[in-house]
């Protein structure tokens, strides 16, 4: 299944180069386990998602968010608790009352970010959105590309995802992609490491 909100990039004679000719059986397994649209600002004035197909994070990324926002705020509320109780200290509820909601409101808000995030593979580059409020556009050219790293914590590796990473000779336009299925993360790097190298070599 692929993640299309708008029309289907036009069609084009595939090349070895091209990755997005290889979004047949090769980058299907982009989409699998993950979200079926990116979701958009109502604004009128927001970004334009534009054409072409988009791959979204896997719905594990959702879990591991949630847990890993959720063990902190019992940690943060644990502490709060046990200073309260065996220094009674009372002023100790401001500061942790302050990250308990910013927590509580991060927990709230993950499943709908999740779901902004989106990448693309073009021609030349590959486009990275994210963000509901603040959103962040960024399209990393092939041949800039120096490093494909894939990363991931304990709680990644049970729930099966991986975070991408491309970095590039200008560090602002790095890109992080989250929530990305162990598997089509590995699929992801070969393909992107591949065009790389003859997008640098001019082939």
């Amino acid at each position: 299944m692929t993640n299309s909100p708008e029309a289907s990039t036009p069609a084009s004679e595939p090349t070895a180069t091209d990755p997005s000719a290889a979004e047949g059986a090769e980058i299907s397994a982009l989409d699998e386990g993950t979200f079926s649209r990116i979701l958009e600002p109502r604004s009128a004035n927001r970004l334009p998602i534009g054409d072409g197909t988009w791959h979204q994070l896997a719905r594990q990324y959702v879990w591991v968010q949630l847990i890993s926002s959720g063990i902190l705020f019992l940690l943060v509320l644990a502490a709060a608790l046990a200073i309260w109780l065996i220094v009674g200290v009372g002023w100790v509820w401001i500061p942790a009352g302050i990250v308990l909601v910013i927590l509580a409101i991060t927990l709230a808000v993950t499943p709908r970010q999740a779901r902004a995030y989106g990448y693309q593979l073009r021609e030349d580059d590959l486009v990275f959105r994210k963000g509901i409020l603040w959103q962040r556009v960024v399209a990393v050219p092939y041949g800039r590309m120096q490093l494909v790293d894939i990363t991931h914590g304990p709680l990644d590796r049970g729930f099966g995802i991986a975070q991408l990473k491309l970095v590039t000779a200008a560090a602002t336009t790095g890109v992080a992609i989250p929530g990305i299925r162990q598997d089509a993360a590995e699929q992801l790097r070969d393909t992107l490491i591949a065009v790389a190298e003859t997008r640098r070599t001019g082939l």
